[in-house]
């Protein structure tokens, strides 16, 4: 993957959504300050009408579309109906922000390096749905977050950031989750930042991060 050409003055962002929206909330926050540089949050989309992050959504005025899983034969069929509403939308960049659902290989090529997840833990440990969970049973002293690229394997794209949260003798599991989002809605701000400013790119598992001083080479 290059760095990203943009066509028009901003990129068009849609965020993918199942329950609470934290992460939304973060990234909403975060464009208001201008801290998602070219990106704009024009649609947020959702498997579940009951999400608490289309309310949030909405309280922005932002588009929201649900769409859920029942009368679709298959996984493909689902992710087919919401790649047509995004590219009605001219979506450019995807980011899931607790969207539940494992997206197909027909989405995943769709969109190809430009799908953004965050996971609550040091990829490539404590993969899956429990990472904050499966990180304090575990009894390690450090776990984190990783925002990456989606591929095809679960939590296995190339990682963009990483940051250390340190798990200390007085934590519970309530208080490490406090913790561990405190940082995610640190870090998905700017890694969104740093893809709709054309500062990423892919080599192989590698994700480069450009210099600003260089990114109008």
């Amino acid at each position: 993957m290059g760095s990203v050409n943009v066509s028009e003055e901003y990129m068009n962002i849609a965020v993918l959504v199942s329950g609470d929206g934290s992460n939304l909330q973060a990234l909403m926050d975060a464009e208001e300050k201008g801290g998602l540089g070219s990106g704009k949050i024009v649609l947020v989309a959702s498997d579940n009408h009951e999400a608490f992050a289309l309310e949030r959504a909405r309280g922005k005025n932002l588009e929201t579309f649900v769409l859920e899983g029942s009368g679709y034969r298959s996984r493909e069929d689902y992710d087919r109906a919401m790649a047509r509403r995004l590219h009605e939308a001219r979506i450019e960049l995807v980011v899931l922000a607790g969207f539940m659902r494992v997206l197909s290989g027909f989405f995943i090529d769709e969109y190809k390096d430009r799908i953004l997840n965050i996971h609550p833990a040091l990829l490539p440990s404590f993969k899956g749905a429990h990472g904050i969970k499966d990180a304090y049973e575990s009894g390690v002293k450090i776990t984190g977050v990783t925002v990456h690229f989606v591929t095809k394997e679960l939590d296995s794209g190339p990682v963009i950031l990483q940051t250390g949260v340190g798990i200390e003798e007085n934590d519970t599991l309530d208080t490490l989750e406090e913790k561990i989002h405190k940082e995610e809605h640190r870090l998905y701000p700017e890694a969104v930042k740093l893809f709709t400013e054309g500062r990423l790119r892919v080599e192989g598992r590698r994700v480069r991060i450009r210099r600003r001083d260089v990114d109008g080479d």
